[in-house]
């Protein structure tokens, strides 16, 4: 990769968000499958072309949330567009994001990523959106980050997203935490270093330097999710001398940790599987009533009696 693409994806964020479903040309949209959203296109604007929205009912903005805004855009560039209107020849006035558009300027940035709308209808953008989201295939950060955009700007709730698009509220829910990832490994992410398994394994790690050192392993050991989830259970510092404690060795079977993490994936929740020298034991985890009904309907979908 040259420089100057470095740079171009620096600027333009890794997570694409929802410039991944907004196709900015009608070839575009044909080619890639999606679904021409009327009134709206993608583009990256330049940012003194954009002004604020003078009706913005928001006046304050917080000083220490925006420098971490700011940090995160010069980190990993801008994962979330702003949403934007015409109102003059190459002049836009923004709808939503005038925090992401403020940080931008201050961290430096030239161009903004931008969805640029003709329409006032509000829901038929939003409905737009969300079917185009259920069709194309994002990266996991990409998916968080169009899941968070869709609930700030358009004030979609966890349920009515889950809803609208076909899947449960758990997994809109541990998708969302992926967010929560250091920049570092967030990039991992982005460039499919790391998989969705790892990453919500890694993100439960509150320790960003813990947090990137154990992501730096997986790449450099080859490490599986599964294995992933035993260094995070156990603690990175004290998983030598705990292991070395076990008693009742356990017989070792090298498809396990792969039937794991299909388990894992299938029901999009934390799933162990142990074999012992007599007899296996499948460990799935759950984190409400409702969770668990759902689970157990994906493993039973017969309606019941």
């Amino acid at each position: 990769m040259s420089e100057r693409e470095r740079v171009t994806r620096r600027t333009r964020g890794l997570g694409r968000g929802l410039e991944a479903l907004i196709p900015a040309t009608p070839a575009e949209a044909a080619g890639s499958g999606l679904q021409e959203v009327e009134g709206a296109r993608f583009a990256e604007l330049p940012l003194d072309s954009v002004t604020p929205n003078p009706r913005q009912p928001r006046t304050v903005f917080d000083e220490e949330h925006m420098a971490e805004l700011v940090h995160s855009i010069k980190e990993v560039g801008l994962l979330q567009p702003v949403v934007v209107r015409p109102v003059g020849d190459d002049r836009y006035e923004l709808i939503m994001g005038e925090r992401r558009w403020r940080a931008s300027r201050l961290a430096g940035m030239s161009t903004i990523g931008a969805i640029v709308r003709e329409t006032t209808d509000e829901d038929l953008l939003r409905d737009a959106l969300l079917e185009n989201l259920h069709r194309s295939q994002l990266n996991p950060l990409e998916e968080a980050s169009a899941y968070q955009q869709l609930l700030d700007d358009f004030g979609c709730t966890q349920e009515e997203l889950a809803q609208r698009i076909g899947r449960s509220r758990p997994q809109i829910s541990n998708t969302l935490r992926l967010l929560r990832l250091t920049p570092a490994v967030q990039r991992r992410v982005a460039a499919g270093v790391l998989s969705a398994g790892h990453a919500r394994a890694l993100v439960t790690v509150a320790n960003p330097e813990i947090q990137e050192r154990l992501a730096t392993r997986v790449v450099a050991e080859g490490l599986s999710v599964r294995a992933l989830e035993e260094i995070v259970t156990l603690g990175p510092e004290d998983q030598p001398k705990r292991a070395s404690r076990k008693a009742a060795p356990t017989v070792s079977a090298p498809r396990l940790a792969d039937l794991a993490e299909r388990l894992s994936e299938r029901y999009d929740t934390r799933v162990k599987v142990d074999l012992g020298r007599s007899k296996g034991r499948i460990t799935v985890e759950f984190a409400t009533v409702d969770d668990l009904e759902r689970i157990i309907a994906l493993m039973d979908p017969r309606p019941p009696s």
